[in-house]
């Protein structure tokens, strides 16, 4: 099992000058950090208008930034918004191709479809018409990455023959991926041979079912792209220290800020009853748990929190039900200090890191990323 970093970059109120600057430094710093301890991938969303929870509007130039400033990590655009309000898909052919270029290669594309009212809502999207316009996407990318000459004529889209370049510098194309948030989305994955980006906290029982789901679909999938990415990913959060009670009760604190924001996020289907969103993905289980911050109840199942030991054993519970890669969130609204920050993502390279097969032989680049 391999290990990554996630971001939503949530910037903390007031907001002043150097706020956002200072967030973002942290960030690029952290995943310095990680490249350098041998972490496996950072991703970065989507969003929009989403205040304080995730300033992240343009993925694309903060994961070139950390392409810059790493030799080895994957960058992973999880995701990017597939709807024509949002983004047309010629431009998500030719910037995830620059890209790829920029990183030497090492692009990975999450595709999704946003599933809060402020964001579709701020776009004029109209839900019902989201998962189609998906669909439309994720179908005709890999064709536009590869074909010299590319047109389309289509339900939500069309252009008439052109030459789009750049051509990504991975052949055929970057790996593709689906981000799962709402029961079933695995199997949209699965049928089109595509990764399965889990952005959802739930436990071992749900996710293997979901695992299984999808190992036994994909294997008579018919792939959107030119070839199938059967991969598994989760979200977890990761806070290591040395002493498990300091681990579980900052742990605890950084979980429970995320989910006290998470709370306040409109659902597509809460403002918008549809068929086209059948729940409301994470936004229940993030509500259930988010008695706000501060928070300091025992460590809840399979979250990467408290010392080497209890996290070691959480995740080979993970890895268990079939994960492939475990994204971690560092931090929600700088609750965590910087220092704290980067101690953590040492201490679990060294300590945690060498227990997984597919790792990289973490425990001399841990110790030389000191």
């Amino acid at each position: 099992m391999k290990f990554g970093i996630f971001y939503e970059i949530s910037v903390p109120r007031p907001w002043g000058r150097e706020t956002e600057k200072t967030v973002y430094d942290n960030c690029l710093e952290q995943v310095a950090l990680a490249d350098s301890l041998g972490f496996d991938s950072v991703w970065a969303v989507e969003h929009h208008f989403l205040e304080e929870y995730s300033h992240c509007p343009a993925p694309e130039l903060f994961l070139t930034a950390c392409a810059m400033r790493t030799k080895k990590m994957r960058v992973g655009h999880g995701i990017v918004v597939c709807v024509p309000e949002f983004n047309h898909p010629i431009k998500i052919a030719e910037r995830t191709a620059v890209l790829d270029i920029l990183s030497g290669g090492r692009l990975e594309v999450g595709t999704g479809r946003s599933a809060t009212w402020t964001e579709l809502g701020g776009f004029r999207a109209n839900p019902d018409e989201t998962k189609k316009t998906w669909d439309e996407f994720v179908h005709c990318l890999p064709k536009m990455w590869t074909q010299e000459r590319f047109s389309y004529q289509g339900r939500s889209w069309s252009m008439p023959t052109r030459t789009i370049v750049p051509k990504p510098y991975q052949k055929p194309h970057p790996p593709m991926w689906v981000a799962v948030t709402s029961p079933g989305t695995e199997i949209d994955a699965a049928e089109r041979g595509m990764g399965s980006l889990g952005l959802t906290f739930g436990g071992f029982a749900e996710q293997e079912e979901k695992v299984k789901r999808y190992r036994k679909i994909i294997r008579n999938c018919d792939p959107v792209g030119e070839f199938i990415n059967e991969s598994v990913s989760t979200v977890n959060f990761l806070y290591c220290h040395e002493d498990d009670a300091e681990g579980v009760k900052v742990g605890k604190r950084l979980t429970g800020v995320f989910n006290y924001l998470a709370a306040q996020l409109l659902a597509a289907r809460e403002a918008y009853p549809t068929k086209s969103y059948p729940s409301l993905g994470l936004l229940p289980s993030l509500r259930r748990d988010a008695a706000g911050p501060g928070d300091e109840s025992g460590a809840p199942e399979g979250i990467a929190m408290g010392n080497p030991a209890r996290i070691t054993r959480e995740l080979k519970k993970w890895e268990a039900v079939g994960v492939d890669r475990v994204n971690f969130l560092l931090n929600a609204l700088e609750t965590v200090p910087q220092e704290k920050v980067l101690e953590s993502l040492r201490l679990f390279a060294k300590e945690v890191m060498p227990h997984f097969q597919g790792s990289t032989d973490t425990a001399a680049v841990a110790a030389g990323g000191r």
